[in-house]
């Protein structure tokens, strides 16, 4: 498939909801499925030579960061001048949501995608970096909070999804050995550097 989002809207509502309505059915696993779904993006990137280190952080704060060197997430600029970040966070990946034929994550769930990570997190700060520039945008319960804004220093691409799960949809705790344990499926594409903040 090659579409992997529709640009149409910056938010699916109903798609939201839905996954809010099942969380027990895409967090079983707790945060780590979170954390899986949003390494699986770097990963992929990896696979395709774009990525070359992924560094995951456990804050004090139960919020998790990932971030990658890769390309960036896609960005378009419409008639108006606005910056337009792909819809990856706020709307169905048509590759995996729903699909019988998913790929499954190293803890053994079908893949969903990122949505499914800001649907069930009380915010995601997403922080993009391309090659034209750099924006920044907060979900809160997976709807975007007004519109990407600019980073500055541009120095070098990559993504940065920050993210805290929320604990009434996403019980239970993480610990940075349980990701590494779980990251190690993919020690042959990228190195994966898992640290976690005192306390």
């Amino acid at each position: 498939m090659g579409a992997t989002h529709s640009w149409s809207s910056p938010v699916d509502t109903d798609h939201l909801d839905e996954i809010r309505r099942n969380a027990s059915e895409f967090a079983s696993a707790g945060p780590l499925r979170l954390v899986l779904e949003v390494l699986a993006y770097p990963v992929d990137e990896a696979v395709e030579g774009s990525t070359t280190r992924i560094r995951v952080v456990l804050h004090a704060d139960g919020s998790v960061s990932v971030a990658d060197d890769g390309r960036g997430t896609e960005t378009r600029v419409d008639d108006d001048g606005i910056v337009q970040v792909k819809p990856v966070m706020a709307t169905r990946d048509l590759r995996f949501y729903g699909r019988d034929d998913a790929p499954l994550l190293p803890d053994g769930s079908p893949r969903a995608g990122i949505s499914v990570v800001a649907a069930l997190s009380e915010w995601v700060v997403h922080t993009n970096r391309r090659t034209e520039g750099g924006w920044s945008q907060r979900l809160e319960r997976g709807q975007p909070q007004g519109v990407p804004e600019a980073v500055p220093g541009q120095a070098s691409t990559g993504t940065v999804v920050h993210f805290r799960p929320d604990p009434a949809l996403v019980p239970g705790s993480l610990t940075a050995d349980e990701v590494r344990a779980a990251a190690q499926a993919y020690a042959g594409v990228v190195p994966i550097e898992v640290v976690a903040e005192s306390v």
